[in-house]
């Protein structure tokens, strides 16, 4: 019995080990989702200003 209580007592460990490197992970990936998600929210801003500029532009082509 000592050895079973042992055993589990080890796969208990080894659980909850587990469960703290996946929160970890899952922390560490919310962080690089927010950071990329606001790299992304940065391009499109700064795509749409060159759309903007390019419309522009061809605007002021003779002949437009």
């Amino acid at each position: 019995m000592d050895k079973e209580l042992a055993s589990l007592a080890q796969k208990i460990q080894l659980a909850s080990e587990l469960c703290q490197r996946l929160r970890k992970e899952n922390q560490n990936l919310r962080q690089e989702l927010a950071a990329s998600q606001q790299k992304l929210k940065l391009l499109n801003t700064k795509l749409d200003s060159a759309k903007s500029r390019v419309e522009t532009l061809i605007d002021n082509l003779p002949g437009s």
